[in-house]
């Protein structure tokens, strides 16, 4: 079977593993759709396959309004790839092409912006503008059908230059005004004012084992920028974000069963959230923030498959089926807390965090930035913890060291050997949550090569099974 047989078999047994990986188009109807979208499967010879929505939407295609093919999860390509074009796709998901054009994500991957052009081009079939905009599109669609800011808001706030432009890419890639949209919302839902944020489904392919990402998140939880409150299985995690707009306040539910049974695992899904940002263009920022953090484009089917192969892995995979490698809602915030520790953390936010103009709840704080650490210099007394901290926040401070959804991990990994103090073990970790690579081992640490790509993982499953 070829490649395009492979997908279509996926597409006529509606096969939700594939949704995100590629999409479909039919060419006698005009839409694009997901491998798992409900309607008749079309024949064969109409269909075209798509590495992207982009693609689909650049070769004249329109979403599909049953199935939503723009709200699938990501490619879990784009996360564990260390080429350009993921390390690309992952800047383009944080925003960087709306705030510094195509000529500021090339600089960031240090190649010209024909290089990048061309590369996204040849294996996506979209370029960087293709990407963005339809990006942009799903922004736009989410702010309609959920909140109820002004039109010309929305426009502005999803990232276009213009509401014209906004209002004909809406109608390019769904076939409908913006007012057709927002209207196309079942009178159930009730759509949301900005004070009250933006309700979200976090889309994830597969088992999702929130127990275990719930707990970690719970014991690494400082005062005043994250709590978790709630029973097991109904627990709900919130934080602050620093984002390029401004500040934002996320609600991230851990899932109940429908009969009302606490359940750790659930099958393919979403999380249910809800965010509240003092500027609407951090959106798309602010939402592939938490899909880092909470490893919603895993492929848990890749990963459980290779994993479940090793005779000490299998009973383990078996138990947490799903079960995610967290990485982090700030990268820097992250690196900073990894070298410090909790305690000291939660220190440096009653000493150097900037507090909120409006807190919420037990949430009062920023996490710290880097700049302020390294301004701030070591006080007479006070919570600045010894160690290579000063080191590090410099470092992040002036980009000897970056963090950032686009920076090739090796690179960074030397950058952060370089530091005065970081031992190796630390590094790793950093490398494996800031960085969000699947792959990682700490130094002593002895796996089989066989765990490849995705050690990472393995390591999660052990630790579980050592804190049962």
């Amino acid at each position: 079977m070829t490649d395009q047989d492979t997908r279509y078999e996926a597409v006529r047994s509606r096969d939700a593993r594939f949704d995100g990986e590629f999409f479909f188009a039919v060419e006698t109807t005009g839409i694009y759709c997901r491998p798992s979208c409900p309607a008749v499967t079309p024949k064969r010879r109409n269909v075209r396959f798509f590495a992207t929505a982009a693609a689909a939407q650049g070769s004249g295609f329109r979403a599909c309004r049953r199935c939503r093919p723009d709200a699938v999860p990501g490619s879990a390509d784009w996360n564990a790839r260390a080429d350009v074009v993921g390390r690309a796709m992952r800047l383009i998901g944080d925003g960087v092409v709306d705030r510094e054009g195509v000529t500021g994500l090339a600089e960031r991957l240090g190649y010209s912006s024909r290089q990048v052009q061309r590369q996204l081009t040849a294996e996506l079939g979209a370029g960087p503008v293709a990407l963005a905009r339809a990006q942009r599109a799903h922004t736009a669609r989410v702010l309609l059908q959920t909140t109820d800011l002004p039109v010309t808001e929305i426009a502005f706030a999803a990232g276009f230059a213009s509401v014209r432009q906004f209002n004909d890419t809406v109608r390019t890639v769904y076939a409908a005004t913006p007012t057709e949209l927002r209207a196309a919302v079942r009178a159930s839902r009730r759509t949301a004012t900005p004070s009250a944020g933006i309700p979200l489904r976090l889309a994830h392919r597969g088992p999702y084992h929130a127990g275990a990402v719930f707990d970690l998140l719970e014991r690494e939880a400082v005062a005043g920028v994250e709590e978790v409150s709630g029973q097991p299985g109904g627990r709900t995690y919130r934080r602050t974000l620093r984002l390029p707009y401004g500040t934002g306040i996320v609600a991230v539910d851990e899932r109940v069963a429908a009969a009302g049974r606490a359940t750790a695992v659930h099958p393919g899904g979403w999380l249910d959230a809800r965010l509240h940002l003092t500027d609407p263009r951090d959106l798309t920022t602010a939402v592939q923030r938490l899909r880092r953090l909470f490893d919603l484009d895993s492929d848990p089917y890749a990963v459980d498959e290779r994993l479940a192969a090793d005779p000490r892995l299998a009973p383990l995979v078996a138990a947490r089926p799903g079960l995610r490698a967290p990485g982090a809602a700030d990268p820097d915030e992250y690196a900073v807390r990894a070298v410090v520790g909790r305690a000291a953390a939660e220190g440096l936010v009653r000493a150097y965090g900037k507090a909120l103009d409006a807190p919420c709840g037990s949430l009062t704080h920023l996490f710290p930035e880097p700049a302020v650490l390294a301004q701030a210099g070591r006080p007479r007394s006070g919570p600045w913890p010894d160690g290579p901290l000063g080191a590090l926040a410099a470092a992040l401070a002036d980009g000897a060291v970056r963090l950032d959804p686009g920076v090739d991990r090796d690179d960074a990994h030397r950058a952060l050997l370089a530091l005065p103090g970081l031992d190796a073990r630390t590094i790793a970790e950093i490398r494996a949550r800031a960085l969000g690579d699947p792959d990682v081992v700490p130094p002593g640490v002895d796996v089989p090569d066989t765990w490849r790509p995705w050690r990472t993982y393995a390591l999660h499953h052990l630790r579980a099974a050592e804190e049962r």
